[in-house]
């Protein structure tokens, strides 16, 4: 089986593997080194044009152009776009690098293209395009649609770097015209749409490493806030998700309002909890932000369960358990509310202690178990292994059977919905304070109701709250408080 990723999956990689200590700058020379020894294996000491553009694209080509004039290729450069169009650091150095060459070296010659006009034939062997890679949306501009169409009329060897300009990474689709490459160089793993695509664009598909770890993938990091999504500029209240919390009883009033504060700071329209009457007011005093729905006296009782499911029907996703109680009838409330809500659901705390394990296993919904490993082993009658790659195939192993989501909650949170499984380290020992887990739950089910699925929901949760209680430990060292992380939400936001 062939091992793809989206183009958004390599560009978090590509941040989160910065994130881990490797410069986005050694990634470009590996990726351009890769390019140039596809080169030498494809021919002797020749004449290469280089069609490149401001990009990342154009900094691999730039870099393949360093390397083939080390090993005596004549190379053209044809930079298309303009030295302040350039905006990534990693192609501007290597884009004052080849400059500084071409002063001196008379195998290589730059030329600036600004406008259609100056795109001419060329008489090179062999054509490099590094001109769009994984950024490619639409119909192509100029003039990089008229170098296309050169390129494409040239008798030269034509390589592709990535992507062939033109091409839809995604899908391999393409909507006006594109490079019909005879070799495509990719790095790390195939993107979908190369997969996808006609052959006629792809050509021969070689796949380079160039240093990306498995890490930068596994482990969330800062590149996963590049998944977030965007608020659309002409949205209307509800339109940006809206949650539910049922939970409290007459004993916690504090648990279902972080987890429905937390989910606003996800940036939701509508936060509601529903609750008994008698934390109805302390919650409400929480917060005017909060809508707040009464329920039975002091707990959850079946004269509830109608005015629930009706609240579900507005809610985009349902947080359940946030110090609802363990009454037994609670729990058998709990248990119709799984079987009835047609939303996802996130089950934390207290839901964990009194839903069916059984009602989880033969639900049809889309729904996140929040478990730290003492609630694991109670949920799912099953001891978690203390070496963490048997813990993972654990928590893989019971997700599957159950066919849900399980954020398992730890040093190192576990997320997994059988299929797939991230790891998250971010986070540190003082988010042991009571809270934390009530405003991971908010999170993930903000996040489901912004359009995430269940599984990206649960991981990107996980992250942005860790990383919230990084920032609150640099401000109050571990003696910040749940509502600190909430406060600190934005910031993680902000990364983007």
């Amino acid at each position: 089986m062939v091992i793809k990723m989206d183009p958004m999956d390599i560009m978090v990689a590509d941040v989160n593997s910065e994130a881990l200590g490797i410069p986005r700058i050694v990634l470009m020379e590996n990726a351009g080194k890769c390019v140039a020894e596809q080169i030498f294996t494809i021919s002797k000491k020749c004449k290469v044009a280089i069609y490149a553009a401001k990009g990342g694209n154009g900094g691999d080509g730039f870099v393949a152009a360093r390397h083939l004039i080390q090993k005596g290729y004549n190379v053209e450069l044809y930079f298309i776009g303009t030295e302040s169009g350039i905006k990534s650091s990693e192609t501007r150095m290597n884009w004052k690098i080849i400059q500084n060459l071409g002063i001196y070296n008379s195998s290589l010659n730059i030329f600036k293209i600004h406008d259609s006009s100056q795109v001419e034939p060329t008489n090179a062997d062999i054509i490099i395009d590094a001109m769009m890679g994984t950024g490619v949306k639409g119909k192509l501009r100029e003039p990089i649609s008229t170098a296309v169409e050169v390129i494409n009329d040239s008798d030269a060897v034509v390589v592709a770097v990535d992507i062939p300009t033109g091409m839809d990474p995604l899908t391999g689709s393409v909507t006006d015209r594109a490079v019909m490459a005879n070799h495509t160089v990719t790095f790390h793993k195939p993107k979908t749409g190369l997969l996808n695509a006609d052959t006629k664009y792809v050509g021969n598909l070689t796949v380079c490493d160039i240093g990306i770890p498995m890490e930068a993938e596994l482990f969330t990091g800062p590149g996963d806030i590049l998944r977030l999504n965007r608020r659309e500029m002409n949205s209307h209240k509800g339109q940006n998700g809206r949650v539910l919390v049922l939970g409290g009883n007459g004993n916690y009033s504090g648990a279902p309002a972080l987890a429905a504060l937390a989910a606003l700071r996800s940036g939701v329209d509508i936060a509601m909890v529903a609750c008994p009457k008698s934390v109805s007011s302390s919650i409400r005093s929480y917060s005017p932000n909060l809508i707040v729905r009464d329920l039975s006296e002091d707990y959850v009782r079946f004269e509830d369960s109608s005015d629930i499911l009706e609240l579900s029907d507005s809610a985009d996703s349902v947080v359940i358990g946030c110090g609802i109680g363990i009454k037994d009838e609670t729990g058998l409330v709990l248990n119709e509310m799984v079987e009835k809500i047609q939303k996802p659901i996130v089950l934390d705390a207290d839901a964990l202690k009194i839903v069916d394990r059984n009602v989880v296993k033969d639900s049809d919904k889309k729904i996140v178990l929040t478990p730290h490993k003492a609630e694991f082993r109670a949920f799912f009658q099953v001891d978690l292994p203390e070496d963490l790659d048997d813990k993972i195939k654990t928590v893989e192993g019971t997700a599957a059977e159950l066919g849900c989501t399980i954020l398992l909650k730890g040093a190192v949170d576990i997320i997994s919905d059988g299929n797939r499984t991230k790891l998250n380290s971010s986070g540190n020992p003082g988010m042991s304070v009571g809270g934390t887990g009530d405003v991971l739950a908010g999170l993930v089910a903000g996040l489901i109701s912004k359009g995430h699925d269940v599984f990206e929901a649960a991981f990107l949760g996980s992250y942005i709250n860790g990383t919230a209680g990084d920032i609150a430990e640099k401000s109050y060292g571990y003696n910040f408080l749940a509502t600190d992380v909430i406060n600190e939400i934005p910031k993680v936001f902000k990364e983007k």
